[in-house]
C-alpha cells in the first residue's frame, strides 16, 4: 500500500480567534469598576529624542579621526510611545476570544484518501485522548497573562478577569499565581475555563470569551502596544510605528491579535531544546532568538504522515499535531 503523504493542497483554519487587544488606563482601586469613564483608552503620542549613536562601520571605526566626527553628530529619533496618562497607575487590556471545534475537517484539501484518513485519526483522538491537555494548556496562558508580553515584566500585580455568558460574574486570578515557565496547573479555580475551551474545541458549542487583564504599574509608567513592521523607511522619517486601533477618531494604543494568539499557544514544552514553552510551529521556530527547536524527526510535517501510515508516535507528539491543526495554517507539500 502506497504511503500517505501531505498533498499539495492542506490547509486549515484556526480554531482559536482572538480579536486584537485594546489597552486603558485607570487605578488599580478601580478593577471592579466596569464604568466607561473610569477607563479611557490610551491614545498614542509621538516622541523626538536626540540620542547617541551606537553603529558604526568597521571602516569608521579603523579610523580615529573620522570615528570622532560620527561621535559628535546627534541620531535623531522619532517614533510613537504611549504611557499611563498622569494620576493613573494601571493599564486594561481587553481582547475577545472565539474557541470553535471542526478539527477533522481540512478547509482545504485536494486528496480524498488523505482527507478520510486524516478524519479517521483526528476523531480517534477526540474520543480516545480527548482535548482536555490542550485546553488546559490554553486556559493557563489566559490566567498568567502572558500575552501581555512586556507588560506583564515588573508589574507590582496583575489580574485577570475571564467572563462568559454562562458565569454569573468574571472568573479572577492572580497571574503571579501561574509562572510562564510552567503550561498547566493543578488548581481547581481555572476548571470552568478549561471546560469551556474543552467543550469548544470538540464542537459541542462555539464559545466566546471575554478577557480583561489589570495591570499595575506605577503612575505615569510607559505602556507597551505592537510594534508595525514597516519596511525601507526613508531617512528623516518616522522610524517606529505602534500599533493603533481608531476609537471615537482617536489613535488609540493595541496589542495585535497575531500575537496574542501567539501567547496563548506557547504550550509547547514537548520539544527538549528549549527550558522555556514556545509557542506551537510547524519547526519550533523561535525567531526573537533564532533557532529552531524541532528537527526533520519531530517536526509537524514528519510526525502527522507517521501518524496516517499508523507509524508509533507518542501521545505528546499526537497533541502537538492536533496543537498545529487549532493554530491553523497552509500546510501544502510541493510534489517532487
Amino acid at each position: 500500500m502506497t504511503e500517505l503523504t501531505i498533498p499539495s493542497v492542506l490547509a486549515f483554519n484556526r480554531k482559536l480567534e482572538p480579536s486584537d487587544a485594546i489597552i486603558y488606563s485607570g487605578s488599580w482601586k478601580d478593577i471592579d469598576n466596569k464604568n466607561k469613564d473610569k477607563w479611557p483608552p490610551i491614545e498614542l503620542f509621538e516622541r523626538r529624542n536626540r540620542a547617541v549613536k551606537s553603529n558604526f562601520k568597521q571602516e569608521i571605526l579603523d579610523d580615529e579621526e573620522k570615528l570622532k566626527e560620527e561621535i559628535t553628530e546627534p541620531n535623531l529619533s522619532w517614533g510613537d510611545d504611549a504611557a499611563l496618562p498622569p494620576n493613573t497607575d494601571t493599564l486594561k487590556v481587553s481582547f475577545s476570544l472565539r474557541v470553535f471545534g471542526g478539527i477533522d475537517i481540512p478547509a482545504a484539501c485536494n486528496k480524498k484518501e488523505f482527507q478520510d484518513k486524516f478524519s479517521e485519526i483526528i476523531n480517534a483522538y477526540s474520543d480516545e485522548i480527548g482535548f482536555e491537555e490542550l485546553a488546559k494548556r490554553y486556559a493557563y496562558n489566559l490566567v498568567n497573562g502572558r500575552f501581555l508580553w512586556r507588560n506583564r515584566v515588573g508589574a507590582q500585580k496583575i489580574c485577570i478577569h475571564v467572563n462568559h455568558k454562562s458565569f454569573d460574574k468574571p472568573l479572577k486570578f492572580n497571574a503571579y499565581d501561574y509562572p510562564l515557565k510552567e503550561t498547566t496547573t493543578s488548581d481547581d479555580k481555572i476548571s470552568p475555563l478549561i471546560e469551556l475551551i474543552e467543550k469548544g474545541l470538540k464542537g459541542d458549542e462555539n464559545i466566546f470569551l471575554e478577557i480583561d487583564a489589570y495591570v499595575k504599574l506605577g503612575n505615569q509608567q510607559r505602556v507597551w502596544p505592537s510594534q508595525e513592521m514597516v519596511m525601507n523607511i526613508p531617512n528623516g522619517e518616522k522610524s517606529r510605528h505602534l500599533f493603533s486601533l481608531n476609537v471615537d477618531g482617536k489613535r488609540v494604543a493595541a496589542i495585535h491579535c497575531e500575537k496574542i494568539g501567539n501567547a496563548i499557544r506557547t504550550i509547547d514544552d514537548w520539544q527538549k531544546k528549549s527550558e522555556m514553552p514556545i509557542a506551537i510551529e510547524a519547526y519550533g521556530q523561535v525567531t526573537q532568538r533564532g533557532v529552531a527547536c524541532r528537527s526533520s524527526k519531530n517536526d509537524f510535517k514528519t510526525l502527522i504522515e507517521k501518524w496516517l501510515n499508523n507509524k508509533e508516535i507518542s501521545e505528546k507528539d499526537k497533541h502537538f499535531v492536533v496543537a498545529m491543526l487549532i493554530r491553523g495554517g497552509v500546510f501544502s507539500k510541493k510534489e517532487s
